[in-house]
C-alpha cells in the first residue's frame, strides 16, 4: 500500500498548524489582511475573531478559521507571511545596529572616526555636538532629548552611506 493515509496524530499536527496560520492571520492589521486575496468565508470569519474578546469563544473561532483553512492551499498565504516576517527581521536588525553605534559613539571617542571613515556622508560636527549634549543629558539627569536626536542623524547617515553604496555598485 503505497498511499498511506496520515494517522490521527499527524492530521491533529496538520490542523493545528493550520490553526496557528489562522491566528497569525487574525494578528495582521486591516491592510495586510486586504491584501491577501483571502476566501471570502475566510476574510469573514478573520475578521470576525478580531472581534472576538471571549477566550474560549476566540478559540473556537480559531478551529473554524482552520477548517476553512482545510479547503484552500495554505502555502501562498504562508510565503506571504514569511516575507512579511523576513523583512520585520532585517528592520529590527538595522535598528539594533543604529543602537550598537549610537552605544559605541557614547562609550569610545575612537568609535567617531570610525564611522567618519565607514560614511564619509556623516556630519562629524553634528555628531560631536551630539554627542557632548547627550552626556551632559545623562550628567544631569534631563529628558534624552539629544539621545534621540543622535539616533536619527545616525538612522539618516546609514541610510544616505546605504544609497551611496548602492550607486556605486550600479555604476
Amino acid at each position: 500500500m503505497t498511499d498511506e493515509v496520515p494517522s490521527k496524530t499527524q492530521r491533529k499536527k496538520m490542523m493545528l498548524a493550520l490553526q496557528d496560520l489562522g491566528a497569525e492571520l487574525v494578528a495582521l492589521n486591516e491592510e495586510q489582511l486586504a491584501s491577501m486575496a483571502l476566501p471570502e468565508n475566510l476574510y469573514d470569519a478573520v475578521v470576525a475573531a478580531k472581534r472576538i474578546t471571549r477566550l474560549e469563544a476566540r478559540r473556537r473561532q480559531l478551529q473554524y478559521i482552520g477548517k476553512l483553512m482545510r479547503t484552500i492551499d495554505p502555502e501562498p498565504i504562508r510565503a506571504r507571511l514569511d516575507t512579511w516576517k523576513a523583512s520585520s527581521r532585517q528592520h529590527a536588525a538595522r535598528l539594533h545596529h543604529l543602537e550598537r553605534w549610537r552605544e559605541r559613539l557614547l562609550a569610545d571617542e575612537s568609535a567617531l572616526v570610525e564611522l567618519l571613515s565607514a560614511y564619509p556622508c556623516a556630519d562629524a560636527q553634528q555628531l560631536r555636538v551630539l554627542i557632548r549634549n547627550v552626556q551632559r543629558e545623562r550628567a544631569t539627569d534631563a529628558p534624552p532629548r539629544s539621545y534621540r536626536a543622535l539616533f536619527q542623524l545616525l538612522r539618516e547617515t546609514l541610510a544616505e552611506g546605504r544609497d551611496e553604496k548602492s550607486e556605486r555598485r550600479e555604476e
